[in-house]
Order: structure tokens, then C-alpha cells, then sequence
């Protein structure tokens, strides 16, 4: 092991005898997230405050040991798989809502928390925390501040990084410190709460969250429109956003992901649909529905067939959990894929749909789009079974010409999921070497020993 027993016995001493594993079985269940990668910790290390986690990086500063911050495990780019082993760091002890506050319109949470529930617990006081991502029903608020999370909602409402105002961090050397405020607007010093935000675990360990919250929405309507190919679905979104209807939501699934969730739907969708856009629509109850037809006749204009309408919120229920599921639903398909979140300009959707087509023949492998058009995140999918060699083999050339792609595109290798460890190698398409050197400069500057999460983000030298 990696950390001598002196040393467990140490992190025992801190956060208690019951609070570290080092069963190979304990460990094991912390050794890989939502990705196909894995690699076994030293300890799973579960502490308590942020004084014993202040405690717990001091040590590991001293003895040059990993620590990989961890909440739910859900993220899907490596970047809670403790590669180079180490004491991966759960946070799931650190669980408490610590204030909503309706005067100020702020909540205060730990980084542990649900963030379905955290949103149940808002909407109760008449208030709204907007970030919906797919995994909300089990993932947590403290990831989705590590990696900027997004969510359906994202195209009117914004992700993650516009919600929170002020954290609580622990750096690698063990200081505690405040970034950002409680109120809405602050300019004081350095913006260091956005540096933090999508750091995923490299520069500290997030401990509490200050987070802006909003009117609760008085009315949602829900539409799912049909189109014949998945370009004139494509086609449409600009169109649509350009209307002046203003979804909140504007998600889309291809034949294939569609084909993976039909028997979930409440009403049924023609076989031969070649795309499924769902549409959602917040305000006032009047205002809402007056939208909700016009974006129906809007939506038949742009050869749309049929239009279903959610009659209740039962049936709108049902067609958002159809959507979240759809990523473990595409295991029907083949038992194994890679999940890219690329995002381009909207007008470029439907040159990308196109191309990902051409790639798709080219390299013998089925690639599905589904997810946030209404801000250009498509989710980009690669299935393939690991037990047949010529689809293995196939991975690596099929993600490096997405990325090509999306690059011409002028568009960005990820929306949400984070670098991580599965696209470090592609860093270099994106970023400058200067502004990797920058950036490297700022790790080592928070992180000077290299404690903190290493081996994510940067591509290995």
C-alpha cells in the first residue's frame, strides 16, 4: 500500500476508527465511477467537518499521499477514479441543509447533499434551485459544484456556476478559507469561487456551499414534437430559440435513444420518428399556455408529426424521467459505451448530427445523440462491446474524430461531464500550450505537492 499503516492509523485518529476502510472489498467499491475505468484506493477516508479534512490534508501534504475528493460517484469523465491510489476522500458524512433562507433567497448546504433533495426542501418554502441534471435523484450538490453541472433547464436558467455564490474550501496545505459572498453581486479581490468551480477536486476540497435561489415557476408546460430525420430536428432548434417563445427546456433524443425509452412514454410516438424533441415552458399559468399552443403550431410548421401534449403533470412526469434514463437505457443496445458531452454553436447542430452519421458508417460503430439542444450540449455516445476486438479498436480513432469535428465546429469538447482523465489527452485541441502552462501554474500554486486529485485534467507528460 501506498500509505503505511502508521499512517491509517493516523487518518483513524482523525475522523475515527469506523469512518476509514481498508478492506479490499471497502475499497473496491470506491475504485470507479460512472466510467469504465477503476483503480483501487489505499483508504476510503469518510471525515466529518472541514477541521478534520483540514487535518487529513495536512498529513497527506507532509507524506506526499493522494486524496481524491468524492461524492456520489456519478461523474463521467474518471475524475473521482483515484488512478495513482491514495485515501479517496468521501464527503457523503457532510450531508446537512444548513439554512434556506427565503428574505435573502439563498440556501446553505453541505457538499453531501442529494441534489433532489435539496430541491424537494427549496420548492417547499415556494423557492427553485434550477440545475436539473440527469443524476439529481442521487447525485450531489458538491460534484456538481466540482464539475459545473448542468441540467435541462440550462438553456433558460443557466448551470451550476450561476448559482453559486460563496464556498467554504480546504486547500491541499490545510488552510480554511472563504471565496465569494452571500450577496448577489461582489467584486472583492480575485474571483476565486468560479476558480474552484469545475476544478473537479484539483485545487481543494469544497466544504460548504452558499447557493442563489430563485422563484419557484407557477406554471410548466410540457410538448414532445416528432420529426421525420434527425436533421430537421436539428433544423428546428435554432428556429426555435429564435422564435421568441422561450423554452426553459429544449432536449432532444435521436431514433436510436428513442427506441431505448418508447415503452416509458405515456402516449406513443410514430416507429419511423427519426427524433423526439421535449419542450418545456415556465411563467405564469396564462402565459404558459398561450406559448405552449403557439410553440405546438410552431413546431407543426417545421413539419413536426404528431405533436403530444402533456395533459398532466403526471404525463410531463413521465416523459422527463424518460429522458433521464436514457443513458443507462442505451445498454439495451450494446453493453458498453462512452458518453462524450460536446457542445457547438446552435446553428452547427445539424452539420454535426450529419457528420457524426458519416463517422458512424466509417467506423462501423452506432453513435446516438441525445441531450441539451437548446444550448448546443449534445451527449454523443460510442456503443461497443469490449469482447469484439474490431469494436474496441475502433474507440479511440471514432472519439478523436468527434473531437476533430467538434473543433472545426468551433464548439467545446465538454458541456458538463469535466476533463477528468478520460479527455486529458485531448486538452491540447482545445487549450493553447500557454494556457495549459497557465493553468498548470495555478495547480501548483493551491496545490504544491501535487496532493490533490493528480493525474486529472492535464494530459500525462
Amino acid at each position: 500500500m501506498m500509505i503505511p499503516e502508521n499512517l491509517i492509523q493516523e487518518l483513524k485518529a482523525i475522523v475515527g476508527p469506523e469512518h476509514v476502510l481498508t478492506a479490499a472489498e471497502d475499497r473496491w467499491t470506491y475504485a470507479f465511477d460512472a466510467t469504465d475505468l477503476d483503480h483501487m484506493p489505499d483508504a476510503v477516508v469518510f471525515p466529518g467537518s472541514a477541521a478534520e479534512i483540514s487535518r487529513i490534508l495536512v498529513l497527506a501534504n507532509e507524506h506526499r499521499f493522494p486524496v481524491v475528493p468524492r461524492g456520489a460517484g456519478t461523474g463521467r469523465s474518471g475524475g473521482a477514479v483515484p488512478i495513482q491510489a491514495g485515501a479517496v476522500l468521501v464527503l457523503t458524512r457532510l450531508n446537512r441543509i444548513l439554512e434556506i433562507d427565503t428574505k435573502d433567497l439563498v440556501a446553505v448546504v453541505e457538499p453531501g447533499v442529494i441534489l433532489g433533495r435539496l430541491k424537494a426542501a427549496v420548492e417547499e418554502k415556494g423557492l427553485y434551485y434550477p440545475p436539473d441534471p440527469a443524476s439529481a435523484e442521487f447525485c450531489t450538490i458538491g460534484g456538481n459544484v466540482a464539475e459545473c453541472a448542468g441540467g435541462a433547464v440550462a438553456v433558460q436558467y443557466g448551470v451550476t456556476r450561476d448559482y453559486v455564490l460563496g464556498l467554504e474550501v480546504v486547500l491541499p496545505t490545510g488552510e480554511i478559507i472563504d471565496a465569494g459572498t452571500r450577496t448577489m453581486k461582489g467584486v472583492v479581490g480575485y474571483d476565486l469561487t468560479r476558480l474552484f468551480l469545475g476544478s473537479e477536486g484539483t485545487l481543494g476540497v469544497i466544504t460548504r456551499i452558499t447557493l442563489r435561489l430563485t422563484a419557484k415557476p407557477a406554471a410548466r408546460q410540457t410538448l414532445a414534437a416528432a420529426f421525420k430525420t434527425l436533421k430537421a430536428a436539428g433544423e428546428a432548434v435554432s428556429l426555435i430559440l429564435a422564435s421568441g417563445l422561450a423554452p426553459t427546456a429544449l432536449e432532444f433524443m435521436d431514433q436510436v435513444t428513442l427506441g431505448c425509452v418508447r415503452e416509458m412514454l405515456p402516449f406513443e410516438v410514430p416507429p419511423k420518428a427519426g427524433a423526439l424533441l421535449l419542450i418545456a415552458l415556465d411563467g405564469h399559468p396564462r402565459d404558459v399556455e398561450e406559448r405552449a399552443a403557439r410553440m405546438a403550431r410552431f413546431c407543426e410548421e417545421q413539419g413536426a408529426d404528431p405533436i403530444l401534449r402533456a395533459q398532466t403533470p403526471a404525463e410531463a412526469e413521465e416523459l422527463w424521467k424518460a429522458r433521464k434514463v436514457v443513458s443507462p437505457a442505451l445498454k439495451k443496445v450494446k453493453p458498453h459505451k462512452v458518453s462524450e458531452d460536446v457542445v457547438v454553436p446552435l446553428g452547427a447542430i445539424p452539420e454535426l448530427i450529419a457528420a457524426l452519421a458519416k463517422i458512424s458508417r466509417r467506423r462501423g460503430l452506432i453513435i446516438p445523440c441525445y441531450g441539451h439542444a437548446g444550448d448546443g450540449n449534445i451527449h454523443v455516445n460510442i456503443l461497443y462491446d469490449r469482447n469484439l476486438g474490431e469494436e474496441l479498436q475502433a474507440i479511440g480513432p471514432t472519439v478523436e474524430d468527434i473531437f476533430a469535428l467538434v473543433r472545426r465546429l468551433q464548439g467545446t469538447l465538454s458541456g458538463e461531464h469535466g476533463i477528468g482523465l478520460t479527455k486529458a489527452p485531448y486538452l491540447g485541441l482545445e487549450l493553447s500550450a500557454g494556457a495549459i502552462a497557465l493553468q498548470k501554474r495555478l495547480k501548483a500554486a493551491f496545490d504544491p505537492n501535487n496532493i490533490m486529485n493528480p493525474g486529472k485534467v492535464f494530459p500525462a507528460t
